[in-house]
């Protein structure tokens, strides 16, 4: 709660911009509190709301699916997602319904396809485990990416233009519509999910000892993971499909505090909002007035410092 605080008061200050906190608050009309009431603010919090939602989805999938490797990456969400985003772009649709564009719908959908999908094609196979969900989910990441390329390849070099950035991820908005959005969906999520901490806990010594001490695995499975993929869907559509945040930030904070979920998920949702957070900061000031998508600071700065941790680990 305290780097929660600190990101709020601290990171909306910097910018390109130099903005003063008393001539924000002096001056109701003045370009500082412009910048910071309806830019700065909800960039960060949009930032800190996303970053925190994509890390619980992933601690949530990593139990649930019993993988290290576990992530809304793992069952094509994020790619089904992607693949939705590409397609409008390709068709030209640029309606808005609401505050929500065509390209943010698909990209719900085509999410939402993706572990439907999965679902469908486990009715059909007798004992389905984690794995078989596993090995669908990467089936299906890999032919959702197939028809990407191929969307890229059939688009002329404005359209190439808008999906490749798109892909790589962007957190500047303008306004509190998308802020907001994220942040609810990221609330009732944690909400959900620390509600049955217990059962989680439970979970992790296997599912015929979760099933003796009366944990529902099967509707807590099937809960988690739509619920997870509805979540990831939302984030890629507000957010692009801005990836590692999920995979990596549960595993810092396992390494950290351990495997109680209770802690587990309140470290991910904090720890996720910050990184994203200041890995938003740092690619709208690197080159500024330029910027750098954010997708690529956090593989810089997230990858050496997991193995930073890994290796610290073993010794």
């Amino acid at each position: 709660m305290l780097l929660f605080l600190l990101l709020v008061f601290l990171f909306p200050f910097w910018g390109s911009q130099k903005i003063s906190l008393t001539e924000a608050l002096d001056n109701p009309e003045g370009l500082d509190r412009l910048i910071l009431v309806h830019i700065r603010l909800p960039r960060v919090i949009f930032a800190w709301a996303v970053g925190a939602g994509l890390a619980l989805v992933g601690a949530v999938y990593q139990v649930v699916l019993r993988n290290a490797l576990a992530s809304p990456y793992t069952l094509g969400v994020s790619s089904g997602g992607a693949l939705g985003a590409v397609l409008a772009i390709k068709l030209g649709l640029a309606v808005s319904f609401g505050f929500l564009s065509t390209v943010a719908l698909f990209s719900i959908l085509g999410s939402l396809l993706a572990i439907g999908l999965i679902f469908y094609l486990t009715r059909f196979w007798k004992q389905a485990s984690v794995y078989n969900i596993i090995l669908l989910g990467v089936a299906f990441s890999f032919f959702f990416s197939a028809l990407n390329m191929l969307l890229h390849y059939l688009a002329d070099f404005t359209e190439t233009f808008k999906m490749i950035r798109w892909v790589m991820g962007a957190l500047d908005v303008a306004g509190w519509a998308y802020p907001l959005t994220a942040l609810g969906l990221t609330l009732a999520g944690a909400l959900y999910f620390l509600w049955h901490y217990r059962h989680f806990n439970v979970l992790l010594t296997g599912e015929e000892l979760a099933k003796s001490k009366g944990v529902d695995v099967d509707r807590l499975q099937k809960h988690s993971l739509i619920f997870g993929a509805v979540l990831a869907g939302f984030y890629v559509a507000l957010a692009g499909p801005i990836g590692f945040v999920g995979l990596v930030i549960p595993h810092m904070i396992r390494m950290m505090f351990g495997a109680n979920h209770k802690y587990l998920f309140w470290g991910a949702l904090m720890l996720g909002g910050l990184f994203l957070t200041l890995s938003d900061t740092i690619a709208r000031m690197l080159i500024s007035p330029a910027e750098i998508p954010v997708g690529i600071v956090t593989a810089f700065l997230g990858g050496p410092f997991f193995v930073y941790l890994l290796i610290r680990q073993n010794h």
